[in-house]
């Protein structure tokens, strides 16, 4: 009976503070005062005779009983949150909210939105743009596409799409392009390479996977990978980046993959929350799968580590 519950709002001040570990962040959280929080935490604990919080300094920590009600509490005001989403999305055309890395989003989404609404014309597809590369929640999201390597966060569901590939690239009109011109890739240890702060390990995984002792060293830095890719095709140096990322740019000759691609330990997967099931996100899974493997079998995405190139010849074909 719901006169046998303690009052929601108690209970959601409750769950708030025990995620947050906090009352102040539980209050912020809430748009309540922290002094708010704390009156429903004492009125709950009056109305269940125990304490939920102790004190630890400056902070508070769960009581045996506190964890009982976090646990609670966090899969009941999660089932009755994954209902409301459903019931507002059955009533109404909801988006499907995807959201990805915004160098993604710019070099590899937005150029096949059109392919994409046309395939999959009942999805009503919603973009976001990811602050950070891997988000541990996907709250706000009914699924992120991502490059990342397991493990996974807990509570997702994973549907891996492609293995990751990587490689160098340079423009024709990098200063530096002659000297490297038909040398194998171990010359690249002696070359500093652009990096992004998004993508850090990047040289390292390249070497790695192309069997060099060594990543070679850092040269330029960017805050995002679209910008590394942009100051690629501007010829400010060489990038290790994913295949898919710069097709059109082997295609048109802006950029050069000498070298080829090889695979990583990461993948693009499509990550969706274990307690959404949204029949749209294995279709879209489907359609991303699909179109990775197109590309991946493309001539620009699929050239293994070369050797040095044979005389004259200058770009991948």
């Amino acid at each position: 009976m719901l006169r046998d519950l303690p009052s929601l709002n108690a209970l959601r001040a409750f769950e708030a503070a025990a995620r947050l570990e906090s009352m102040s962040r539980a209050g912020d959280e809430l748009h309540v005062t922290h002094g708010a929080v704390s009156r429903q935490i004492r009125a709950l604990e009056a109305e269940l005779g125990l304490p939920l919080f102790q004190r630890r300094g400056r902070g508070i920590a769960l009581t045996a009983a506190g964890q009982r009600l976090r646990d609670a509490t966090a899969m009941s005001l999660g089932q009755l949150r994954d209902a409301c989403h459903d019931i507002r999305r059955d009533a109404v055309r909801a988006p499907f909210v995807l959201g990805c890395p915004g160098s993604l989003l710019a070099r590899w989404v937005i150029p096949r939105l059109e392919r994409l609404g046309s395939d999959l014309p009942d999805l009503f597809l919603h973009l976001s743009a990811l602050e950070e590369p891997l988000p541990h929640a996907l709250d706000g999201f009914d699924a992120a596409l991502l490059l990342a390597a397991p493990p996974w966060p807990k509570g997702w569901r994973v549907e891996v799409l492609a293995p990751e590939t990587v490689g160098p690239v340079v423009s024709p009109r990098y200063g530096g392009w002659p000297s490297l011109q038909g040398k194998p890739a171990s010359c690249l240890l002696d070359e500093p390479l652009l990096h992004t702060a998004s993508r850090p390990q990047a040289a390292h995984d390249w070497a790695q996977a192309a069997h060099l002792s060594v990543p070679p060293p850092a040269g330029q830095g960017f805050p995002h990978l679209y910008y590394l890719l942009e100051a690629a095709v501007a010829g400010l140096g060489v990038a290790i980046v994913p295949a898919p990322l710069v097709t059109d740019e082997l295609a048109a000759g802006r950029l050069l993959a000498p070298w080829g691609f090889v695979p990583t330990a990461a993948a693009w997967i499509l990550a969706v929350p274990e307690r959404l099931h949204d029949s749209r996100a294995p279709a879209l899974a489907a359609w991303l799968r699909a179109e990775l493997a197109d590309e991946g079998n493309s001539p620009q995405a699929s050239a293994p580590l070369l050797g040095p190139l044979p005389a004259g010849e200058r770009r991948l074909r």
